[in-house]
């Protein structure tokens, strides 16, 4: 049962969109902006925003799709599947998603230090905000399929990066064009597949998303969480 709750935030352009909000269970140790896979703010998603809450941070997990279809979840059937791609891919604007990820950090910037962690779509995402946002301290991109083909671009703050071995969606040598291109961003490559920490039995790998997550944690609590 998630622990937090489904708020609305106005973000920059004027439009409010629902956003998964979870105090800290501890001490404070800062703010935590999450970014979903293309499925929406799921269990799962609240689920993962919970656990990073149960570590000391309030975070923040924007529906990115609700201006296309407010409370936008998919499934993980074909049909699902192919809805969610539609919408991420085609319907809504991959930088509507990376400036409303950083309007979710200047929610939180007052209170201390801010940090990004992103999965699959949100991988991507947060290689994009780390470069655009001003106010975030670290950030953690999971298996971002966009990262290859954004190795130009330059972070303004601490980034990690996480990828699967076994992903036929990103290939290992567009990985090590991006790893040549950011010597000072650790990329790290497990004995897994594409979605490793998802919750879809033939995708998640128990021993390499605890890796990443514990990975994760030590970036932010070596810059200021």
């Amino acid at each position: 049962m998630a622990r937090g709750s489904m708020i609305q935030m106005k973000m920059r352009d004027g439009a409010e969109i629902g956003v998964y909000h979870v105090e800290p269970k501890t001490v404070r140790r800062g703010g935590l902006v999450l970014i979903q896979e293309i499925f929406g703010v799921t269990e799962h998603i609240k689920a993962v925003a919970d656990g990073y809450a149960d570590e000391g941070y309030e975070v923040l997990a924007p529906s990115l799709f609700d201006r296309e279809e407010p409370g936008f979840i998919a499934g993980y059937s074909q049909g699902e599947m192919q809805r969610a791609i539609k919408v991420a891919r085609q319907d809504h604007p991959f930088s509507q998603s990376v400036a409303d990820a950083c309007a979710c950090v200047s929610a939180l910037k007052d209170k201390g230090p801010v940090f990004m962690v992103g999965y699959c779509y949100g991988g991507s995402v947060v290689w994009a905000a780390a470069c655009e946002c001003d106010g975030l301290s670290a950030a953690s991109s999971f298996y971002g399929s966009q990262l290859p083909a954004m190795a130009d671009r330059q972070p303004k703050c601490p980034v990690i990066a996480h990828f699967g071995k076994h992903d036929s969606g990103i290939p290992l040598d567009g990985v090590k064009k991006f790893e040549a291109s950011h010597p000072d961003v650790p990329v790290y490559t497990y004995d897994a597949g594409h979605g490793f920490n998802s919750d879809r039995p033939d995708h998640h790998n128990e021993a390499a998303a605890q890796l990443a997550r514990q990975r994760t944690l030590e970036l932010f609590r070596e810059n200021g969480g």
